[in-house]
């Protein structure tokens, strides 16, 4: 019995929430908004498509990881560099070195891979951003992981 008094509060509290969001609904906006080309083209300069690089960019270099167990997913977001050798619309193209405690442990010419065999412990990685012949492009990230035991 106590259980159904129980589940019928909360279910009158649930439907009194769910009524109550319903008034609050943004009104659709009718008036439209027409900008002649030629203002467009003042601010042209400063619209670039997102799937577009130029070739003028300075390079950049964003890192994400995350502890799997013994693994580390690495997510990497670099701007201005390219790792197919192929990819001729970029003139900067690279490979990425890993390095693990000090030491170089492998190349990598993908923004996402996964480090394993890392032993249980506190661990500095090191990612380094260097052209094909090893010569740095200045871009490197550095962080701490603790791989549990």
């Amino acid at each position: 019995m106590k259980r159904i008094v129980q589940f019928n509060i909360l279910l009158f509290l649930l439907a009194g929430i769910i009524s109550g969001c319903q008034k609050d609904l943004p009104k659709h906006e009718t008036k439209l908004k027409i900008v002649s080309m030629d203002k467009l083209s003042y601010f042209h300069s400063e619209i670039v498509p997102v799937y577009k690089q130029s070739l003028k960019e300075i390079p950049s270099l964003f890192v994400h990881h995350e502890i799997k167990g013994k693994q580390i997913l690495v997510e990497c977001i670099i701007n201005g560099v390219s790792f197919r050798e192929s990819d001729h619309s970029k003139q900067k193209i690279g490979k990425m070195i890993v390095w693990v405690d000090g030491k170089k442990n492998s190349e990598v010419t993908s923004a996402a891979f996964i480090i394993k065999g890392l032993s249980p412990g506190v661990h500095k990685l090191k990612l380094e951003v260097v052209k094909l012949n090893n010569e740095p492009y200045g871009l490197t990230k550095e962080f701490i992981v603790n791989i549990p035991r």
